[in-house]
């Protein structure tokens, strides 16, 4: 790859393990192949980290704004002056505010255009609650910015590629919420992901059930046949090869998922729990359905080992190189096919 990707990247709570797992993926030279990084947070709180770290030697680049960003170096955007009280390990509302700070800033530049991709080091979705802020995570933010009513939670491998239909609600809700409509709109975001994104020319995606036994033919649930199938049928009719629906346990336990591009489960756990077992630490979770670009790692701000230099950049580190590659595959998406621009604003 000759092209560089311009990667804004949020600092997540700065309680937790995100701005560590920041300053260590630079401190390794691979992760800033064709990357120009741009960080969103302050010099003291970079400080505070590179002491406690011992990464001295890491070089910090201050800049006001994207286009300032220099190639091979770590860019930083002070969004805030003032000191603040760094807490390590601990949930509290100054790593809330913070993580806002910073977040909301690195989505105004991504919506100016002035980076190509978002990479977001993990919040407390607990803490950062506020008049501003009052969103199950950033899958909901990044939407409600971008005026898009379904963002698709596509949580990403090198192997494994699982969306949901329904992410952050009670599991009470589940069966209520799920439609044939709903169901084929993540259908298309994920076919529309797996070919711009991914460059998979004819991906196969697989759909997993609502019930067990994926309704045993209504005797467990009639969701599966009446909304499930339907929307199927309909996906194949439009083109778009869909299959199932598998019920979610033998899918898995057989390893019958290798056997597709992506997958669509029904809910956040029914997706999400394979997805970690298989894959924990080297995968990604990215927001599918935007006209942006957002990756972020798999896990959260695991405020237990926050200080203790134990966190592995892994899939922080796969982040970074998923959104640097979903960018140049949009690029190649555009030439190809001429649509004019792929990454768009967002309000």
């Amino acid at each position: 790859m000759s092209e560089n990707v311009k990667v804004g990247i949020s600092l997540g709570d700065i309680n937790g393990i995100g701005p560590e797992l920041v300053l260590k993926t630079f401190s390794d030279s691979l992760s800033t192949s064709n990357i120009t990084p741009v960080l969103y947070g302050s010099e003291q709180l970079i400080q505070v980290f590179k002491d406690q770290l011992n990464l001295q030697d890491l070089a910090i680049h201050i800049i006001t704004s994207p286009e300032e960003a220099r190639e091979n170096v770590v860019n930083l955007i002070c969004v805030w002056e003032e000191n603040i009280e760094v807490s390590i390990g601990e949930s509290n509302k100054t790593g809330g505010t913070y993580a806002f700070k910073s977040l909301q800033r690195a989505v105004d530049d991504l919506n100016d255009g002035t980076t190509d991709a978002l990479v977001t080091a993990p919040i407390n979705k607990e803490n950062i609650q506020s008049a501003n802020f009052s969103f199950p995570g950033h899958t909901e933010y990044l939407a409600d910015r971008a005026g898009v009513a379904n963002a698709l939670m596509f949580m990403c491998s090198d192997d494994l590629k699982i969306g949901v239909v329904t992410g952050h609600i009670p599991i009470s809700k589940v069966a209520t919420t799920i439609s044939k409509e709903g169901i084929e709109s993540k259908i298309r975001q994920i076919d529309n992901a797996l070919k711009q994104d991914f460059a998979i020319k004819e991906p196969k995606i697989a759909v997993l059930g609502l019930n067990p036994h994926a309704g045993e033919q209504g005797l467990i649930g009639k969701e599966d046949d009446a909304i499930i199938v339907p929307a199927i049928d309909q996906m194949n009719q439009e083109g778009i090869l869909a299959f199932g629906p598998f019920p979610a346990d033998g899918f898995f336990g057989s390893r019958n998922y290798k056997n597709y591009d992506g997958i669509l489960a029904m809910y956040h756990d029914q997706g999400l729990i394979p997805f970690k077992a298989l894959t924990f630490g080297k995968g990604v979770n990215y927001t599918a359905g935007l006209p942006i670009i957002r990756t972020s790692p798999d896990h959260g701000t695991a405020f237990d080992i926050a200080g203790k230099n134990v966190a592995t950049i892994s899939s922080f580190q796969a982040a970074l190189i998923m959104a640097r590659d979903i960018s140049l595959n949009r690029r190649a998406h555009q030439n190809v096919n001429n649509k004019g621009p792929v990454i768009g604003s967002i309000e």
